[in-house]
């Protein structure tokens, strides 16, 4: 079931991988009919990162229900499903292939959480401001500095023994034939 009231969507679904991207589209199209294509990219991998949560966590189904909503100069995005257990953010491994998701929903949002849904169930939620400099320009308190290092070069191209450019070979063809 899909409702589109003027500020609001919900979409109810199984969460599995060929309805995540189902979604993904859905949050998209949305975010351009309210005239907000600037946070398409950050609401469809928040909205990604909850919806695999649910597939890959939740008990004893993967029913869930994805609510956005527009109100003022916020966009809150929200995951609902049936498993009561709250979620860990833990740190992951260097090399670990998965457990970063609400680090990154963390990163990108200007605020989430988690809250009970009553006796069997939760809601996951992130927001994101719209409004234009906020839009542009997203939060950085929430971003790790990153130590900036010089480009590595892997080969020096043009030059030969004698210090005069060497001549241009023609091209030729890796297919053969």
């Amino acid at each position: 079931m899909i409702s589109y009231p003027s500020r609001h969507c919900t979409v109810e679904l199984q969460a599995l991988p060929s309805r995540i991207g189902q979604v993904r589209r859905i949050v998209s199209a949305q975010l351009r009919y309210w005239h907000l294509d600037a946070l398409i990219d950050r609401a469809s991998l928040g909205v990604t990162e909850l919806l695999s949560n649910v597939h890959r966590h939740a008990q004893p189904d993967k029913t869930c229900t994805v609510e956005i909503e527009l109100l003022l100069d916020r966009l809150t995005v929200s995951v609902r499903d049936h498993d009561p257990r709250m979620p860990v953010v833990d740190d992951a491994e260097p090399l670990a292939t998965c457990g970063r998701g609400l680090a990154m929903v963390a990163a990108m949002s200007e605020s989430w959480g988690v809250r009970p849904d009553g006796e069997s169930g939760k809601v996951v939620w992130f927001t994101l401001p719209t409004t234009s400099a906020a839009v542009s320009a997203p939060s950085r308190r929430a971003r790790r500095t990153v130590q900036e290092k010089p480009a590595r070069r892997f080969a020096e191209v043009g030059h030969a023994a004698d210090g005069l450019l060497p001549e241009h070979a023609p091209a030729r063809s890796a297919v053969a034939g």
